[in-house]
């Protein structure tokens, strides 16, 4: 199955028999420093740049209404993102997963979307859909 959207995700997720977390790292882009005339005119025409973690949040799948309540809680919070950076993390043998579990999990994301090692990752744009990077 392709995802295309969050909200098909929300609800994949939700379907799953075994309890799960949804991981989430919002991303802003910036111009790297150095950037050449041609990386700056690729950034102000919206592409290009490079991706920096700003905030990540662990959600329960079926506490979470949409994509729309997700952005306006994001936007609420902190700073402009670009897009977001979502995964599920299931539940082990002894059940959910537990809070240093999460924990870790989210450290090790935010530190793969620092690195751009992002391909685990599924990414969304600011308006809910699923996006190709590289």
């Amino acid at each position: 199955m392709s995802i295309i959207s969050f909200d098909q995700l929300l609800r994949v997720v939700r379907e799953h028999p075994e309890p799960r977390r949804l991981l989430l790292v919002f991303a802003g882009a910036s111009l790297p420093g150095g950037a050449t005339d041609e990386q700056r005119a690729l950034f102000e025409a919206g592409e290009g740049g490079e991706l920096s973690p700003l905030m990540c949040v662990d959600k329960d799948p079926h506490a979470l209404g949409d994509f729309e309540a997700l952005a306006a809680e994001a936007q609420a919070l902190g700073p402009s993102w670009s897009l977001v950076f979502a995964a599920a993390l299931a539940a082990g043998a002894a059940g959910p997963p537990t809070v240093s579990q999460v924990d870790a999990a989210l450290q090790d994301m935010v530190q793969s979307v620092h690195r751009g090692d992002i391909g685990r990752f599924l990414p969304f744009d600011r308006m809910g859909r699923a996006v190709q990077l590289g």
